[in-house]
């Protein structure tokens, strides 16, 4: 039924947008805008919350706990580990506003600085580690922990309405529980699906600023169609063959052009721009996660800081699921420090490169890469990369990321899919990652001739409200559920100690 109802909406929905993209557009910009005005306090309070709660359960009495039986052992090597979380999470996004974000709050920064000044490059960078650091993270965290524990500790199904049985007991069994896996599949389609546009925008950017192919729908159709052969194989090949080999090619083409360009860059520049931003960062932490402008009703937080939390937690549906089933066998310390610290640190070095590289070519070399940047963003990273030695090759190897990230991300996202709409299936068929991948690569291509990629986009962002709901209500079961956890494991341990107590007294009698 769930299945049934998940396809119902988002074909709805996708008519909607190819039949009238304009009404999809400003019907869901208004709830979104409505959903910002109404209830930003709450985006930077939960998400705030989420990474306390994160850290808490890493160094309490609580971080001991295996997700999984008390023997049972990682499924995957740490390093592969990391890469398959790091890409389903948010690989692309990382190249593509690598350099575009700085620039973009270089021009209009925060905190009432003056554009392109000094001071607005310093908050540029620092606001560019805020929105791709630990907060996102700790919403992953949440949910991808609170997942792989009832699944692998508790011996639920995969679904996100499997948590809330101690909360929610038989009630998450029936309508409750069906409306809240609902919501996660189409959370997870409509953000994959208009993702899997948007790439073929930029993809086709790259092209025709590399190789001079004409920016057109017939082009990003072409794209599209090359990404979901691509990722449909992958698909098919399951875990340990398909999604884990290409994040592990993924991460280590990345370090290799992040490396690149830190030795042929302005090094001493890069180095110290990560040290200060760093430190200002982790300095202002607290007033970031909870800054709003009640008194002059500024735009820039609601643009930017929220915007970018409602989309971390529309999307935590996917990335969470994704993380809790490749995750088996870590202790929750292990886990919520893996997951919530070393994607974050690789996204603070990323910025510090890329987007120090385009601040240095901004401010000291003179080259107009902001304002080129501020008419196309997809032409932010070519821009700056072709100021380097061999700069078109670095810039071709930087495409080539961003597609192979995206086919990444699709096929997570397609195997994610088919776990929500097959009762939780660690494994589900290939017949039905097939379906879904399908179903996914049309929504985009009718969305991107409609023109209705925008409204989808927003439509998804709206659906933040409610599952940030949900997340809270996740994190209440897991605390519940490991104070139960705890107690049993505290009791075992004084049996045991007991019993060789009892040992130790016989052997002296």
């Amino acid at each position: 039924m769930v299945l049934y109802i998940s396809i119902g909406v988002i074909l709805i929905f996708v008519l909607w947008g190819a039949i009238a993209p304009e009404k999809l557009a400003s019907t869901a910009t208004s709830l979104f805008d409505f959903s910002i005005a109404n209830f930003g306090w709450f985006f930077l309070i939960s998400t705030f919350s989420f990474l306390v709660c994160a850290f808490y359960l890493a160094f309490s009495k609580y971080g001991r706990i295996k997700l999984g039986q008390d023997d049972d052992e990682p499924e995957y090597s740490t390093a592969s580990w990391f890469a398959m979380l790091f890409s389903a999470g948010m690989g692309i996004g990382l190249v593509f506003w690598g350099v575009a974000e700085p620039l973009s709050h270089y021009l209009t920064p925060p905190e009432g600085a003056a554009g392109a000044s000094t001071e607005a490059a310093r908050l540029a960078m620092r606001y560019s580690f805020f929105h791709w650091g630990i907060h996102p993270w700790a919403i992953y965290t949440m949910i991808s922990l609170t997942l792989a524990y009832f699944q692998f500790r508790k011996g639920k199904k995969g679904l996100i309405s499997a948590v809330f049985s101690p909360i929610l007991g038989k009630v998450s069994e029936g309508w409750v529980g069906g409306a809240i896996d609902t919501l996660a599949i189409i959370a997870t389609a409509f953000g994959v699906a208009t993702s899997l546009g948007l790439g073929a925008l930029q993809i086709n950017g790259g092209l025709n600023h590399m190789f001079g192919i004409t920016i057109h729908s017939t082009v990003q159709v072409i794209i599209i169609a090359v990404v979901t052969v691509l990722f449909l194989l992958s698909a098919t090949t399951g875990l340990d063959k398909g999604i884990r080999i290409l994040s592990n090619t993924n991460l280590i083409i990345a370090v290799l052009l992040m490396t690149f360009v830190l030795v042929v860059g302005p090094t001493s520049f890069i180095l110290d721009l990560f040290t200060s931003t760093l430190g200002g960062y982790l300095q202002n932490l607290i007033y970031m996660s909870l800054r709003m402008t009640p008194f002059t009703q500024g735009t820039w937080v609601g643009v930017w800081t929220l915007f970018y939390w409602a989309w971390w937690i529309a999307w935590g549906p996917f990335v969470g699921t994704f993380i809790a089933r490749v995750s088996k066998g870590r202790t929750i310390k292990e886990f919520v420090l893996g997951v919530l610290l070393v994607p974050s640190l690789f996204s603070f070095i990323w910025f510090s490169v890329f987007g120090g590289t385009g601040l240095h070519l901004e401010l000291f070399d003179h080259y107009p890469i902001a304002a080129a940047a501020d008419k196309d963003v997809t032409s932010a990273l070519f821009l700056t990369l072709e100021q380097l030695p061999v700069g078109h090759v670095i810039a071709f190897i930087a495409t080539l990321l961003i597609l192979t990230f995206f086919v990444t991300s699709a096929d997570s996202a397609t195997f994610v899919l088919g776990m929500l709409s097959t009762k939780g299936n660690p494994n589900p068929s290939n017949r039905v990652k097939i379906v879904w991948g399908i179903l996914q690569s049309a929504i985009a291509i009718v969305l991107l001739m409609s023109g209705g990629l925008s409204g989808l986009q927003t439509a998804s962002i709206v659906a933040a409200v409610p599952f940030a709901v949900i997340i809270i209500g996740m994190c209440v079961s897991l605390i519940v559920s490991l104070r139960e956890d705890e107690k049993k494991l505290r009791s075992k341990e004084q049996k045991r100690l007991r019993k060789i107590d009892e040992l130790l007294r016989e052997n002296e009698a």
